[in-house]
């Protein structure tokens, strides 16, 4: 990852294809593994992994792929430095197992004037093999509960339907988000907005719209609200899980909170429970619960 770039999902994304494609690029020039830098800009004991892919190719042709952790990396680097011809033991045991039925969670509260009209808040229910998933993603899925616990308790009655979603199996193959799609299209659901937290717990410092220049330009208006709290508004990008719904008119966003520390936990056995920061999650829910308010009272 380019920890030149301040923002590490972009450091990410430019790099990440190494996991993702390294074993296909890889077989073909006739290698038999792939040893792959986890994807972090931290230097730590932990393997970072995620999805890789085959593209096709037949069993015969795959060969084994693996993340070690920065420090491995590095101390493998400096070994192959001083002898080249350094043997490196390789041994795996993972397997895939048939797939299970997984459920998305919803709950609601129905609008009191434009009930057909859905504003959707969600997150992730799994997470990726030896973490908790408490940034990635339990953060979020707490966040988006707490926005109705926020309206409920505030005894707010929105004119819109309020609706928690919280998606099954995002970390394989995005199902849940593409099933929660597709059974709306057949119900022929009208969703007005839907916004994701699935980018940590941290402080938020801004919301993404994936609308058109027109629309995000009428949206700018609600920006001054959240200047006190350091909250900015970006055009472009919104949420993996909700990214099935576009379709021209639903406007989608995405919680963006302060990306700094996101991959020293990413897809790692350190995203658990004790990395999480109360009040930080707190201020990721209210931002939302307040961007929720605002789109439901005052975007016609």
């Amino acid at each position: 990852m380019d920890v030149t770039l301040i923002n590490t999902f972009q450091a990410y994304g430019g790099s990440v294809n190494q996991r993702t494609q390294g074993a296909v690029e890889a077989a073909k020039l006739g290698a038999v593994g792939v040893i792959v830098r986890s994807m972090t800009t931290t230097l730590d004991n932990y393997p970072h992994t995620g999805s890789m892919y085959y593209d096709g190719l037949s069993l015969s042709q795959r060969i084994p792929a693996a993340a070690i952790s920065t420090n491995g990396a590095e101390l493998l680097s400096s070994m192959l430095s001083l002898n080249p011809k350094i043997k490196f033991f390789f041994r795996q045991n993972s397997r895939n197992f048939p797939d299970v039925l997984t459920h998305t969670v919803i709950g609601e509260i129905k609008g009191s004037e434009k009930p057909d009209e859905i504003i959707v808040v969600g997150g992730h229910l799994d997470s990726w093999d030896l973490g908790d998933g408490s940034h990635d993603d339990g953060a979020g899925i707490v966040q988006s509960m707490e926005v109705l616990r926020i309206f409920k308790s505030l005894n707010y009655l929105p004119k819109r339907t309020i609706r928690v979603v919280l998606f099954a199996n995002e970390e394989n193959g995005l199902r849940g988000g593409n099933k929660y799609a597709e059974v709306a299209k057949l119900k022929n659901e009208k969703h007005f907005f839907a916004i994701e937290s699935d980018a940590g717990g941290f402080t938020p410092r801004g919301i993404s719209f994936d609308t058109s220049d027109k629309e995000f330009k009428s949206l700018k208006k609600f920006e001054e609200y959240f200047n006190d709290y350091g909250v900015s508004f970006l055009q472009g990008g919104s949420g993996a899980d909700i990214g099935p719904l576009k379709d021209g008119n639903i406007i989608l966003a995405g919680l963006r909170p302060d990306p700094q520390r996101y991959f020293d936990y990413h897809h790692a056995a350190s995203d658990t429970f004790d990395k999480i920061n109360k009040r930080e999650l707190e201020l990721g829910a209210a931002a939302m619960a307040s961007i929720i308010y605002l789109m439901d009272n005052y975007k016609l």
